[in-house]
């Protein structure tokens, strides 16, 4: 169905041509050059001088900048900073994650090094219940025992159907 506002048949005149002048600049490559101007191509914003103290003329003299590290002295401190995550990381774990050190220990096979282990790691679990740091582990173990066993309320008047 059509309407009167929209024509089936395509209208009779040629579509207007383009203007032959752009509104918008030439683009790079485009157009002709750049109007001259007054600015300078050599000109670099640090050759500028910059006006400084007395005082601070005699530190830059007294105390000359560092030169910027290189490849050795960046490989270095990364290294540092990973070794320092890994030993956070590691004690983080080793304090809120207990139960995980003692199921390994009570998966190796008999013997003197994997009962010392286990004996150890059932101290440390003592010692870190008395900090209270087992209590994040199992408030999150509560949750998802509570959340897996809830079940929807019986409405009234209808029965309750087998689990």
């Amino acid at each position: 169905m059509s309407t009167p506002d929209d024509p089936s048949e395509p209208p009779l005149a040629p579509f207007p041509a383009a203007p032959s002048v752009s509104p918008f600049p030439p683009l790079d490559g485009e157009g002709g050059a750049d109007p001259p101007t007054d600015w300078n191509s050599g000109a670099d914003a640090h050759d500028l001088p910059i006006r400084q103290g007395r005082l601070a003329a005699l530190r830059r003299l007294a105390f000359p900048p560092d030169e910027p590290p290189g490849e050795a002295e960046l490989a270095a401190r990364d290294l540092r900073w990973t070794g320092r995550v890994i030993v956070v990381a590691t004690l983080v774990l080793a304090a809120f994650n207990v139960a995980a050190v003692q199921n390994w220990a009570r998966q190796q096979a008999p013997g003197w090094g994997p009962v010392t282990v286990r004996e150890l790691a059932d101290v440390w679990a003592a010692r870190m219940a008395l900090l209270g740091a087992d209590q994040p582990r199992q408030g999150l173990r509560e949750a998802y025992r509570g959340f897996r066993e809830a079940r929807f309320p019986v409405q009234d008047g209808e029965t309750q159907g087998r689990d």
